[in-house]
Order: C-alpha cells, then structure tokens, then sequence
C-alpha cells in the first residue's frame, strides 16, 4: 500500500472518528429503596458500623482443621475452578468485542506459473509471475456499534468476576455448614456411646435384681430395650458420619476419605452478637447483586446495538503491493497495484425486524431491572432472616440446655425411686429415653447455632477479600 493511500484512509477515518457517536441510553443505576437498619440486627444503637462480613473466613473459622479445609476447597473444588474459567472465558469476549473497533489488516504473498501448448505455428511458452500485495479494512464504528459491544462484554466479564466471588463465599459456606454437621455427628455418636454404657450397667443391675427377686423380667425387658435403642442410634451415627465424611472430600476435590477433626463442637468460636454493617454497604458486598447489576449493565448496552442498525454501516477498505513476471523487476515502478474504497451502506427496508430487536432489548433491560431490584430486595431479606436465625437459634440452644439439666436430673430421681420400690421400671426408662433425646437435642441446638454463624456470615457477603475487581481498559 503507497504513502497517499495508507494517508488518505487516515485522513478519512480522522474526519470521520471525530464525529463518531454512540446511539443507546447510557446506563444508569435504577433506584432501590434501602432500608434505614437490618431487621432482626443487634438492637444496641452503639454497635460497630463494620460489618462482620468484613472479617475474612481465617478469623471467622479459627478451626484449624476446618481452615485446611476450607483452603483446599478453594483452591482445588470443582465449582471454584469452574467459575474461574468462566472468568478467562470472558475475558477473551471482551478482547473479541473490543477487536471491531479496530482495522483489520492481512498481507499476501503469491505466485503464478503457466505453460503454453504449441499451437497454431506459436512456440509454447512457459510464463511465471510474482504478487506482493497487503490489504486493510475498517468498518467504521461511527454509531457506536462495537462500543456498546465491547461495553456489554466488559459488563459479563465484571459479572463473571463477582460471580467468582459468589462461588468463593457459597463454598466457604457449604463447607463450614458441613464440618459442623460433622461435628454434631461426632458429638451425637460420643453422647450415645456413654448412654450405651449407662444403659449396659443399669441392665446388669436389674438382671442382678430379677436374679434375686427383687424384680420382675418385665423390668429386664425394659432395660433391654434402652440398650438397643443405643446400639441401634450408634449404627445410623455411623452411617451418617462416614456418608458426611464422604460429602466433604468431594466438596474440597478429594475422592471420598476420611476427614481430621479439629475443635470439638462447643470449642467452636460463637461471637454474642453479630454486627451486620449499614445496610447500603451490602450493595457492595453482596456478589450476587454485584453479578446482577453488571447484567443489566450489558443488558443496557444492547439497546444501543440494536438501535445502531438503523443507521448507515460506513466501511473503508484498500489494498496496495507490486506484482512483475520477473522477480528482479518486482520493486520497480511499473509494478505497483493500488485500490482503495469506502462504502456506505442504508437500510432501506427490513419489514420491521430492526424496531423489533429494539423492543426485544428493551424488554430484556427491563427485565434485568426488575431481577436487579429482586435480587437487592432478596438480599436484605437473606440478612434479616440470617440475623433474627442466629439469635433465635442461641436463645434455643440456652432452653435445650436447661431442658437437658432437667430431664438429667429426673433420671435421677426415677432411678432413686424405683431402688426404693416407689415407682416401676417403666418410669425409669420413660425418664431415660428422654433423658437420651434431649442430650441429642442440645448437640443439634449448638449445631444449628453454629449453621447460623454461617448463615450470617453467607448472606453479609463474607469469604472473599474485600477488594473491587479490576479495572478492563475500553
């Protein structure tokens, strides 16, 4: 391509860049209505600001054996993997979207040989030839076309990163929801072991009884009954434990294996209160609404696509090089070939098709507004119902300790009477059996307290390090 071509492109791709503009509604944030606080959040007007979220999962989850887990989960689990590709994917969308801005331009190089049949009296001849030629194209984006393209690939690919984070939080969930079920699976198994013993002595000593006389068979029955009631919960805690065991290798990226244990489960930090931050921040915390709002971003974007069709596509395109039949004569200056064009194209007639991907775009904006606001809405209801759930659930835990205290002491008093010929074994084994439910109702009680934690934790928009995702060059 000469000097005056390639100048005489640039000269009219200057005068028309100027002037480019960019058709479509700039985006804008649609309005949500925030709520003043948090409800069900800590009614002392004196809490920190700072969210509790804010803490990373290190300081939340002190258990060093759920730590390792948690770590392992992140770093080799099926679903964070797979949202980091997701992530690489679009990035290359957007490096795609952000190539139509730009002129394309190829080089070729060719050669040509042929030989003549003899004919006619006329010798054969044999003729070759050379061609050198580079060729440029540019489709003018004067309407802004590939603006708002590159504009909604960047808006995926930011949602793709927070979608990442989302991933991020919802595994350092799931995976401390799961070592604490473990956990409450261990103390369970613990708590039926001792009733086992208990209930193996109490059984040798009413046989000792009826041996004597004292009693009657009916009362070994009975206490044969609370031994395999034992024996028969021991069972299904282990078949629960291995199966949790199993569920938690896969979601770190394991085979299903064994798991180390760390802290028992009333060794696990509870913090009294919970501060949940100002509830404007969740905004920004929350990558799922992060995520949301960067689809109605690229949602918005693609009005402006759709509405660029209405006007003329303005392309320039040239192409220059030498061609000679002699290789020593290519650069001479009789083999230079030049062409060059610009071109513009109008829609004339498109039997509505245009204005209807205009409406469908708009529908679509609309409809990513609405799941915006949704999502916002939602949000705030996972942090209430989260905040209102870890207190209730501790108050619950404080009743099924007293319960336990109570029915542990009426165990007591039924054994006393029934050594004392005052009551029947049968109100022994009534006060042992709940007795044994109510040691299992508080090992499920912490359990439950501790899965709220969690669940604080998770709707606040913890585990992930609070730092806004990377700028993307336009």
């Amino acid at each position: 391509m000469t000097r005056g071509v390639a100048a005489g492109l640039a000269l009219v791709a200057a005068l028309l860049g100027g002037a480019c503009v960019t058709v479509g509604p700039d985006y804008v944030r649609p309005p949500v209505e925030t709520p003043a606080a948090f409800r069900g959040g800590a009614p002392d007007p004196a809490a920190p600001i700072a969210s509790f979220a804010d803490q990373q999962w290190q300081a939340v989850f002190q258990d060093p054996a759920l730590a390792a887990l948690i770590g392992r989960a992140l770093e080799r689990g099926t679903d964070v993997r797979l949202a980091a590709l997701r992530v690489v994917e679009a990035e290359a969308r957007v490096g795609i979207a952000r190539a139509d801005q730009y002129p394309s331009a190829s080089v070729e190089v060719a050669g040509l040989g042929q030989r003549t049949a003899q004919a006619l009296g006329f010798p054969s001849r044999t003729v070759g030839g050379v061609q050198l030629q580079g060729a440029a194209a540019w489709q003018l984006d004067f309407w802004g076309r590939y603006r708002r393209a590159t504009e909604a690939a960047r808006a995926e690919l930011l949602a793709s990163q927070w979608g990442r984070r989302a991933v991020t939080a919802t595994v350092v969930a799931d995976v401390a929801a799961g070592y604490f079920q473990l956990r409450m699976l261990d103390l369970s198994l613990d708590v039926s072991r001792r009733t086992l013993e208990s209930r193996e002595e109490s059984l040798r000593l009413t046989q000792v009884r009826e041996q004597g006389g004292v009693t009657s068979l009916v009362d070994v029955r009975q206490a044969e009954q609370l031994v395999y009631d034992a024996r028969a919960e021991i069972v299904t805690l282990e078949r629960q434990i291995e199966q949790q065991e199993n569920a938690l290798s896969v979601l770190v990226g394991d085979n299903p294996g064994p798991i180390a244990r760390g802290q028992s489960l009333v060794e696990q930090t509870q913090p009294p209160v919970v501060p949940p931050g100002l509830p404007s921040s969740l905004l920004e915390r929350r990558p799922d609404v992060e995520a949301a709002e960067q689809q109605l971003v690229a949602a918005n974007a693609q009005i402006g696509i759709a509405r660029s069709a209405y006007f003329p596509a303005i392309g320039l395109t040239g192409s220059g090089g030498v061609q000679s039949t002699a290789l020593s004569a290519l650069f001479s200056g009789g083999s230079l070939i030049f062409s060059a064009a610009a071109s513009l194209t109008q829609p004339v007639f498109t039997a509505g098709r245009t204005r209807s991907e205009v409406a469908v775009a708009t529908a679509q904006r609309d409809q990513a507004v609405l799941q915006y606001q949704e999502t916002v809405r939602q949000a705030f209801r996972d942090v209430s119902d989260a905040l209102v759930g870890y207190r209730k659930l501790r108050e619950y835990r404080e009743q099924q300790a007293l319960l336990l205290a109570s029915a542990d002491d009426a165990r007591r008093l039924a054994d006393v009477r029934y050594r004392g010929g005052a009551a029947s074994y049968l109100e022994v084994l009534d006060a042992d059996t709940r007795r044994f439910s109510a040691e299992l109702g508080l090992a499920d009680a912490q359990f439950q307290a501790l899965s709220g934690l969690v669940s604080v934790y998770r709707a606040l928009g913890g585990g992930w390090t609070p730092e806004p995702p990377p700028a993307v060059s336009p």
